[in-house]
């Protein structure tokens, strides 16, 4: 059994989970979320508890049953807190805005960035150098803050770049100097 798949899902009593076929759909304080399993998953609800079974032992079912409980997993945990990635800008002049619907990024390059904001993400700018992408889907989240991350990834002789808030920079040491 894999040890991820077999752990059951606590759904709190704010939560409702609907199981209809292969598709599951789970509705929260914060909005809802959809998903279709595979069809080698069976999801079900026991009691208030969500439960995923395989139907075979192959190795590519294995893998997707541990996917597929942390996917509906991160869906109850996205309808109930929701989920957050804070991104910080170093370097010189460096800085985001909001402009409306899009997020206004000056890094360095020669024209400012209009990155427009996904639907079912929210965007905030704390402070000038500091930009937080929060929503209930986790995906989406680690996918538009890993999609601004990649305008200026930061670079490993000076440190400056998009980073992420909790991410360390692996510093080189440059030329040794000119005699």
């Amino acid at each position: 059994m894999s040890r991820i798949g077999r752990l059951p899902i606590a759904v709190p009593n704010a939560v409702t989970v609907t199981v209809e076929g292969q598709s599951v759909t789970v509705k929260g304080p914060k909005g809802s979320l959809a998903l279709q399993a595979h069809p080698a998953i069976q999801v079900a609800m026991d009691g208030q508890q969500l439960v995923c079974r395989r139907s075979t032992d192959e190795k590519a079912h294995k893998a997707l049953h541990g996917m597929t409980r942390a996917l509906l997993r991160n869906m109850v945990d996205g309808v109930v807190k929701g989920f957050e990635r804070r991104l910080e800008l170093v370097g010189v002049g460096y800085r985001a805005a909001l402009l409306g619907p899009n997020l206004n990024l000056a890094l360095g390059y020669s024209h400012p960035i209009l990155y427009p904001i996904p639907k079912g993400v929210k965007i905030e700018v704390p402070e000038q150098t500091q930009i937080v992408v929060s929503g209930i889907d986790k995906q989406q989240v680690g996918a538009v803050a890993a999609k601004i991350r990649s305008f200026r990834p930061p670079e490993p002789y000076k440190g400056k770049g998009v980073k992420y808030a909790e991410e360390r920079i692996r510093r080189k040491a440059g030329k040794a100097g000119a005699k």
